[in-house]
């Protein structure tokens, strides 16, 4: 399932930078950045569950915002792409 997360975390104190960090390494573990704050995740439904789950751990829903969109199976039908830093296919082979 391709999935797009974007999240806004309050950073005005040091808790809140330390929380903006550990919710871009959580989004890091399950896709890849693709705005500073959106990222494009493949993840089958286990991870889904632990992808939110990870995720609600870290954010403080009275300070912060965070929205999963549920684009489906097929993002190339869903996803429209202009400008810098093409989007990874997930089914192709990928080198780190």
């Amino acid at each position: 399932m391709f999935i797009l997360v974007a999240y806004d975390v309050s950073t005005t104190t040091r808790e809140g930078r330390r929380r903006l960090r550990r919710v871009a390494q959580v989004c890091l573990n399950f896709g890849q950045r693709v705005q500073f704050s959106v990222f494009e995740c493949s993840v089958g439904e286990t991870d889904l569950v632990r992808l939110r789950h990870d995720l609600l751990e870290e954010i403080n829903p009275d300070e912060d915002s965070l929205r999963l969109y549920l684009l489906g199976e097929d993002p190339s039908r869903r996803v429209e792409h202009y400008g810098q830093k093409q989007s990874q296919d997930f089914d192709d082979i990928l080198l780190v």
